[in-house]
């Protein structure tokens, strides 16, 4: 089998408008760069490197966008991120202003605010120590009193919240496979149904990728392969410390807008959709399925774990657990990987977290009284210990550059981290600082930080 005669495989979840991208028939020799995994991060990355003249080929072992980059909440958000984000977040909203209009497509991009409210003081105390370095960052901020909260609320009364109207929207599963569509008009080459099984390696430098239909050969590559990134690399001997959640979402039917951009509370949080629905889900709900990598990095893990102990959701289901162990056995490149046994990963979501969000949203709002769940999904979202991704060279592969672990922050921020992985491989003045970002953090004996005022 080629490339070019794989079967034919749907985007399983059916959940969200999902648009196919064409694939290229054949896989080229080799590249200037190649890029494992189609989600937001490579594709954005794989952009970058077109428009400087570099050819690029595109690996996705599944489809286009069909894992966590279409799954995902469809936030464009600056308020609440790490303060080590900040400077990315910045670039990748300007970012995606450019590419609304440059890729001549309607990503579902919109500049209509985000609210978040609350009813905890030490809540409202931390979010109103991150406005003041959201400003200083140059983000406009505005704090709320409880007289000034702009979603009514039949609970307990809002004590305050905070607002950053320049935060925006975007479809998920519209806006990246568009984005791939308009890279593959630069001149990138997109391989879906081709699985990455290893690297190519020539005196323990990158050399090339060896694929399941044959071997591309190049000298960089980008590693932007979500919750898949750690099993890769530990071919490799490389330690990548990384752990999932499940986490399950929901769209509604078309109904009022009580909000125009997005929304977050304990009650519930939500994005408008370019459907006239809401993207809805509640905060803090995911579940950690037990699996070998939870004993594996629970040293790495162990201060986040204890910070957030009381939002710990833990199944223990023995069919993740050995399907998990399964995947992590050691392969040759010339055997069937595990990649190839799992094209997407495709969860089932929680019915009861849509249901329980959707009963919050309808609660004493009349103009709602209708409103009924269209669909509902799950995603896994890839974790790191401090929950800043990784966007890094590694040091003991030349040649090879990480994009992972951006721990549920990923589409938005997908134009700057593309941006500053192509500059990394590259060799180009990065557009921020990469020292925040750097792999070796969580092994060169530098302090876990986990940013305490993150929303």
């Amino acid at each position: 089998m080629t490339a070019a005669s794989y079967p034919a495989l749907d985007y399983p979840a059916l959940a969200q408008p999902f648009t196919p991208t064409e694939s290229d028939a054949a896989l080229p020799a080799s590249a200037d760069v190649v890029i494992i995994g189609g989600g937001v991060i490579g594709i954005c990355a794989a952009l970058e490197l077109a428009a400087q003249g570099l050819q690029v080929a595109v690996l996705e072992k599944g489809l286009i966008a069909a894992e966590q980059s279409s799954r995902n909440w469809g936030w464009v958000r600056q308020q609440g991120r790490d303060r080590r984000e900040l400077p990315l977040i910045v670039h990748s909203l300007a970012r995606w202003e450019q590419l609304q209009h440059s890729t001549c497509s309607d990503l579902g991009f919109r500049r209509t605010g985000l609210l978040s409210l609350t009813r905890d003081a030490k809540e409202l105390a931390r979010w109103q120590r991150w406005a003041v370095r959201g400003r200083a960052a140059g983000i406009e901020v505005q704090e709320l009193d409880a007289a000034e909260a702009l979603l009514p609320s039949t609970a307990a009364p809002w004590l305050g919240g905070i607002a950053t109207p320049d935060d925006a929207r975007a479809e998920p599963g519209v806006a990246v496979p568009a984005l791939a569509a308009a890279a593959r008009r630069a001149g990138v080459s997109l391989h879906q149904h081709t699985a990455a099984r290893a690297l190519l390696l020539e005196q323990g430098a990158v050399a090339g990728v060896i694929t399941e239909y044959g071997t591309i050969r190049s000298h960089s590559v980008l590693l932007a392969a979500g919750a898949w990134s750690s099993l890769f690399l530990r071919h490799h001997g490389v330690r990548l410390p990384q752990l999932t959640v499940r986490a399950t979402v929901a769209r509604t039917s078309a109904c009022a807008a009580i909000v125009a951009g997005t929304f977050c509370s304990t009650d519930f949080c939500l994005r408008r959709r370019l459907d006239d629905g809401f993207t809805l889900t509640l905060r803090e709900d995911e579940i950690f399925d037990l699996e070998p990598d939870s004993f594996r990095f629970l040293g790495d893990f162990a201060p986040l774990l204890w910070r957030n102990w009381r939002q710990i959701k833990l199944r223990a289901g023995l069919g993740h657990f050995v399907s998990s162990w399964r995947r992590q056995r050691t392969r040759t490149p010339q055997q069937h990987s595990a990649f190839e046994s799992e094209r997407i990963y495709n969860p089932a979501p929680d019915t009861t977290v849509a249901d329980r969000a959707l009963q919050r949203l309808k609660h004493g709002r009349a103009q709602l009284a209708e409103t009924t769940l269209a669909a509902s999904w799950a995603g896994r979202i890839d974790l790191t210990p401090d929950l800043v991704p990784v966007i890094s060279p590694v040091d003991s592969l030349p040649g090879l550059v990480l994009a992972t672990g951006f721990s549920g922050h990923g589409f938005g921020i997908g134009p700057g981290a593309g941006r500053l992985a192509a500059d990394l491989l590259r060799g180009a003045p990065p557009v921020v600082d990469p020292a925040p970002f750097r792999l070796s953090r969580f092994s060169d004996g530098s302090p876990l930080f986990i940013d305490p005022d993150v929303i």
